[in-house]
């Protein structure tokens, strides 16, 4: 917390207004778990500084975020929320990212560029694994962040009980900077540490400073001496103090609590309601006087040297604007009108630029480093890039890593019609959202829409259509089969047809057998005596081909092989189509004898999950017909496990689901084709069946 102890934020948004301390504008990225309040938070920071006149609900669907159709729809948010505010003359911007790890790309991107982040969860133990997700990429990454406890008055558990439940979930010190205020059962305000001071709740207000009661005197120097001890550290000078027993000064406690956040050292820990408005105001306060400037984040970035970058944390198409990149201004400045390049090097002009508030935009004429902008109609720019003004152009910053699709779902249109407008939407909505991928199966001619989860796919078609005006069924994803044979045979195969004129004369004799798995196709001959001209041969492998693309079970064939062994021409009528029917022919008469069989494509999959849930792990396994192959520790994961089995894909498809389901949200799995196997029984006659009822 800061010195300060003014009751109250300067007011206004400062939406292009600038900075009337001249300090730039820091950037703090509001982060946490599923429903744990950033969106409210964000609103009670817009009340306590006068972004808005009134705290919105995202229950009422009255929030300044998730303003979209679908957040109102889900009640929750499914893109990045952007308001920048004044508080004390600085100037703020914050942005609320989703909680669910299906839009943890949304977050990971913005999260690039933000100076601090603000990770929002609920006092509750069993929130550590959605925080782990969390913490770990803010520690991996290098972004101070700090811990708010959000809806402490509805805690029931002693905080010291509370921080030692959630320290697993940090691999940093998770220093308590307040400690609750009990009263009846309930927590009615809070004693600041580093302050000393105690303050009472006041419902949409600031808290009301008094005097700390004399019965927790005790517990307050028993908390704020550890959270000393914690600081002491990482810093002598404070230890020594403690050794011997003198009181520290607050500044140099105030300068150890800002240096060690910025280090990434710690990570401090605030209580409050955001739906009550409740330390509010003492969260804003440690914000203004921690959180590093653009500055460090350049730095950070390896782009403190650069004249003028940008980076860009969102592609956003508008239906009124057209397409805007919403982009962090690290060095330099950016006008309006700018000429700019990004990761491929194309100078663009922007054509408008502004501040956001929600949904809402503000046209100002200039960004300087700090700031967060929305550029308009820089065409060739993506999310990921870094912009500059410089015409020898830039390095390009390292962002976040785009996590691996673990959804599928097929895309069926309602009128062939759309078919133009489908593909233009797609590309829209994928340079939206990097982390949807766009798959054209070339095995099951089936055009897929991959993506990080349910709700995530769901969001994605629901915009196709209110954005783009594309009606699109969802279908289920097709399974590549493939068949194989068992047995051997020999065929001949004659094509002959005489209809005027130079007939057609083909005749081949072919050995039929089957190959080890994963070997293929593979065409050879064994041709004496020029029974088949040697310029022939090669059309009977091209029939041969042809077959295989659809044998007898009505699926592509593999590991077989074929052998061209005898045959006959004729000198006028034989041709390269003669002997390539001749050898389709024989194939298709050969095959069904060979005891045809269905395969599946087996997947290696790697699942990753906190350990408690590993042993429903392998019952999921088990039902999915899977293959129980090991277990190991998550490297780098504490209290996490990897599962690695083998999975029909036919069986993986809503893994996924029941995964999350079963994880509080956070489990997830690498899949990766593997091998074919003899599917048999029930199973291949259902697939057969279903195969010949779609084809009809």
């Amino acid at each position: 917390m800061g010195h300060s102890d003014s009751p109250r934020g300067t007011t206004g948004t400062g939406a292009g207004s600038g900075q009337s301390s001249g300090r730039s504008t820091r950037c703090i990225a509001l982060i946490g778990p599923f429903l744990s309040g950033k969106t409210t938070l964000l609103e009670a920071i817009l009340a306590r500084t006068g972004g808005v006149l009134r705290a919105g609900s995202v229950a009422e669907k009255t929030s300044v975020g998730d303003a979209s159709p679908e957040a109102r729809a889900h009640e929750m948010s499914v893109a990045l929320n952007i308001a920048d505010v004044n508080f004390l003359e600085d100037t703020f911007t914050f942005i609320d990212c989703p909680g669910s790890i299906e839009f943890q790309y949304e977050s990971a991107a913005a999260l690039t560029a933000c100076d601090a982040a603000v990770v929002v969860s609920e006092p509750d133990p069993k929130r550590v694994p959605s925080l782990q997700v969390i913490l770990k990429q803010l520690e991996d990454r290098g972004i101070p962040h700090l811990l708010f406890l959000n809806k402490i008055d509805t805690c029931t558990t002693p905080i010291r009980d509370i921080i030692p439940a959630l320290q697993p979930a940090s691999s940093k010190p998770l220093v308590l900077r307040q400690i609750p205020i009990w009263e009846n059962g309930a927590a009615t305000g809070f004693i600041d540490l580093a302050l000393e001071r105690a303050f009472l709740f006041r419902k949409n207000a600031p808290s009301e400073m008094v005097e700390i009661k004399a019965s927790d005197i005790e517990q307050e120097k028993e908390a704020r001496f550890h959270m000393l001890e914690q600081l002491a550290d990482y810093d002598d000078a404070l230890m020594e103090k403690l050794l011997s027993d003198l009181p520290p000064e607050k500044d140099l406690v105030f300068g150890d609590l800002s240096r060690e956040f910025e280090d990434g050292l710690i990570c401090p820990v605030l209580l409050g309601s955001a739906e009550n408005g409740n330390g509010i105001l003492r969260l804003l306060k440690a914000i203004r006087h921690e959180v590093p400037f653009v500055s460090t984040t350049a730095k950070r970035l390896k782009i403190e040297n650069a004249k003028s970058a940008a980076y860009v944390m969102k592609s956003l198409y508008t239906g009124h604007g057209g397409k805007l990149s919403i982009a962090r201004v690290l060095t330099g400045e950016l006008p309006d009108g700018a000429t700019v390049s990004g990761g491929q090097a194309v100078e663009e002009r922007i054509a408008g630029l502004f501040s956001l508030k929600g949904e809402d935009t503000q046209k100002r004429t200039l960004a300087r480093a700090g700031d967060t902008v929305a550029l308009g109609r820089l065409d060739h720019v993506r999310t990921g890039d870094t912009l500059t003004a410089e015409k020898s152009g830039i390095v390009q910053i390292a962002g976040a890593e785009i996590p691996e699709p673990v959804l599928a779902s097929g895309i069926g249109l309602k009128d062939r019609k759309d078919e133009v407008k489908l593909s233009s939407a797609l590309a829209k909505l994928i340079e939206e959202d990097p982390s949807l991928v766009l798959e054209h199966n070339a095995e099951t001619h089936q055009v897929l829409l991959k993506g990080q989860g349910e709700m995530h796919l769901r969001v994605s078609f629901e915009r196709l259509q209110r954005k783009y005006g594309v009606v699109v069924e969802r279908q289920k994803r097709q399974v590549p089969y493939k068949e194989t044979i068992r047995q051997s045979t020999e065929i001949r195969g004659r094509h002959k047809k005489q209809s005027g004129g130079h007939g057609q004369f083909g005749d081949v004799v072919l050995s039929i057998s089957p190959q080890p798995r994963g070997t293929g196709f593979t065409f050879n001959e064994t041709i004496t005596g020029g029974v088949v001209p040697r310029q022939f041969i090669p059309s009977v492998e091209i029939g041969v081909a042809d077959y295989m693309k659809t044998g007898p079970l009505g699926f592509p064939v593999v590991d077989v092989s074929v052998t061209l062994t005898d045959g006959s021409f004729h000198t006028v009528d034989s041709s390269d189509m003669a002997f390539r029917q001749a050898g389709r022919l024989a194939m298709s008469e050969g095959m069904p004898k060979c005891q045809p069989v269905l395969l599946e494509p087996i997947m290696a999959v790697d699942i990753a999950v906190p350990s408690e849930a590993t042993a429903r792990v392998n019952g999921m396994i088990s039902q999915r017909r899977g293959q129980i192959l090991g277990f190991d520790t998550r490297a780098g994961w504490p209290g996490w496990d990897v599962v690695s089995a083998h999975i029909p894909e036919a069986d993986i498809g809503d893994l996924i689901v029941e995964l999350r389901s079963a994880t509080s949200g956070v489990g997830t799995y690498k899949a990766k084709f593997h091998h074919l196997a003899e599917l048999t029984g029930r199973l291949a006659d259902q697939v057969l069946v279903s195969h010949r009822d779609a084809a009809e």
